[in-house]
């Protein structure tokens, strides 16, 4: 023994710390590596910032805004953030008093557990740490997609109610005219009153719930809730990505920040298993523990596998669905839109009564918000096969 420099002990010290330093670095080096292909990246703060001083400075909004606006401003982000800085310095202290147990000083397992397994946690609560702050932004940017589309979808339908309005009234023209050269009688002139009545009423509700849906949006944003937005109603998502269900899958087993924090607990589970091995037996109550621990942990990656492969499923299925339905309120639409005309030159010709006029524009009307909401169930469809990804 004398022509070796480190004792047995010494030379497990040195190995224990070899295999915490390796996984630590191996967790480290995952977590930079390049983006999957197919991931949509978080752009970097100093982009977020200019893009975001860019809408608010010209009251401008669009989707990769909102976005921005929120990841720098969304105080339930903040609080994830500055938590996640507090716990990095907490692991830190863990960190440097564990360092202080010198390897040649340990001499049971509860010292070297001290030692190795808080480095070892130390290392695992910076990353998990880093992953929060990840999931709490891609949380986020789901948030701000939704209000955003949201208050789209609100603007627009405040459109469709005051084209509907103006139909209505336009109707109202035409049976005044026909009433006073006595083709028409009193009872259509009521009737249209009556429609331009209920499209005044509906605007209000649609104005209303516009108001609500801004406020909203600003409060999720974390700006100013009486800031005034103007947006352009036509930027929509209007395709799906092109992946497989498979390839889907795969991407969000890779991406998906839960597989990583599921990994990590089988991680310091080994190494508790491996502290134990060296300075004490496996055979003990403890070692027994430890090795089921690990058996559990690998069982929870298993489980969040086949969670996020359901998620992924749901959201394809959904997504696709989605897109069919959207194709058809689309040309339901258009369908709605050619019998209005169609009866309204009736109409003018004496072939049609007021009655028909109006269920065909309430028809049309109808038609036009089951197209907007099914452009919007679409575009949040897109959104949320997005976040399942892990993007």
């Amino acid at each position: 023994m004398k022509n070796f420099p480190y004792s047995k002990q010494k030379w497990t010290a040195l190995a224990l710390s070899a295999m915490v330093l390796a996984t630590a670095g191996q967790a480290y080096a995952a977590d930079s590596t390049t983006t999957q292909p197919g991931q949509i990246q978080v752009a970097p703060a100093n982009t977020q910032d200019a893009t975001a001083k860019q809408a608010i400075a010209s009251k401008k909004l669009t989707l990769e805004g909102a976005v921005a606006i929120a990841l720098t401003s969304n105080s339930d982000l903040q609080n994830v953030r500055l938590q996640a800085k507090t716990s990095d310095i907490n692991a830190t202290r863990m960190y440097t008093s564990a360092r202080k147990i010198k390897s040649d000083m340990i001499e049971s397992l509860q010292t070297a557990q001290s030692k190795y397994e808080s480095k070892a946690q130390a290392d695992s609560i910076r990353k998990l740490n880093g992953l929060e702050v990840k999931s709490a932004e891609s949380k986020t940017k789901l948030g701000a997609q939704n209000v955003y589309y949201d208050f789209v979808h609100a603007l627009a339908d405040v459109e469709l109610k005051k084209q509907s309005l103006k139909r209505a009234e336009t109707q109202l023209k035409v049976a005044k005219a026909a009433f006073e050269v006595g083709t028409k009688a009193k009872t259509d002139i009521l009737q249209t009153e009556m429609g331009v009545a209920g499209a005044q009423a509906a605007l209000a509700v649609a104005e209303n719930t516009l108001e609500t849906a801004r406020m909203k949006l600003n409060d999720f944003l974390g700006v100013d809730l009486s800031t005034k937005w103007e947006v352009d109603t036509t930027n929509k998502q209007l395709a799906a990505p092109k992946l497989s269900l498979q390839e889907a899958t795969e991407l969000a087993l890779k991406q998906r920040v839960e597989i990583t924090k599921a990994e990590e607990e089988v991680r310091l589970a080994e190494v508790t298993v491996d502290v134990i091995a060296q300075y004490s037996a496996l055979s003990t109550y403890q070692g027994k523990i430890a090795r089921n621990d690990v058996e559990l942990a690998k069982i929870a990656v298993d489980d969040q596998k086949r969670v996020i492969t359901m998620e992924v499923a749901e959201a394809y299925y959904n997504l696709n669905a989605a897109k069919l339905n959207a194709e058809f309120k689309a040309k339901a639409k258009e369908s709605a839109a050619e019998s209005y005309r169609l009866i309204n030159l009736r109409f003018e010709n004496g072939l049609a009564t007021t009655l028909e006029v109006i269920q065909a524009e309430e028809e049309l009307a109808s038609q036009e918000n089951e197209y907007a909401e099914a452009l919007r169930s679409y575009n949040l469809a897109v959104v949320n096969f997005d976040t399942v990804l892990g993007n």
